[in-house]
This record gives structure tokens, C-alpha cells and sequence, in this order.
């Protein structure tokens, strides 16, 4: 049975390189290429709180970006003052 492609836009010779790509590389590459990609995903959810919520004063901004990264729930438990903002 033939593998399951990891995605249907790619081609599967591309695809094929790629996996290549990825086990040629060291962990230490690998876990760069994680960092830097969380990185980008955590300053892509900043900049959409703060394009939601322009004037909010940083710290609201940062709870926030609390609710969408951590989910409401435990944002609430990490940040008691959430639920003022909720009721807003």
C-alpha cells in the first residue's frame, strides 16, 4: 500500500525530496526550523490582536493574545483579569 502523500498540492516527486530534506537533517536543524516557525505564528497572532484591537493598551493587547494562544480558559486561570475583558 502506498504511502498517504502529506499534502494533495504537491507533487510526488517534490514531496519525496522534501521528506529527503528533513531526514538529512540534524536535530539541532530541525528544532531551529520549529523555533523559527513558532516564532513567526506567535508575532502573526500578535500583530492580529493588535489590528483587532488598536487602541487596547499593551496589556490588554497582551491578554489578549493570552486568550488566542492559550485558549480562553486557561488564559482566565493564568490571568484573572481576563474576565473583566470577556464581559466587554
Amino acid at each position: 500500500m502506498p504511502a498517504r502523500p502529506l499534502s494533495t498540492d504537491t507533487a510526488p516527486d517534490v514531496e519525496s525530496r522534501q521528506v529527503e530534506g528533513w531526514q538529512q537533517m540534524s536535530a539541532e536543524d530541525k528544532a531551529a526550523v520549529v523555533t523559527g516557525l513558532t516564532r513567526a505564528v506567535f508575532e502573526l497572532a500578535a500583530a492580529g490582536v493588535r489590528h483587532r484591537y488598536p487602541d487596547a493598551s499593551p496589556r490588554e493587547q497582551f491578554l489578549r493574545l493570552a486568550i488566542v494562544t492559550l485558549g480562553p480558559e486557561l488564559a482566565a486561570k493564568a490571568y484573572p483579569e481576563i474576565r473583566a475583558l470577556e464581559r466587554e
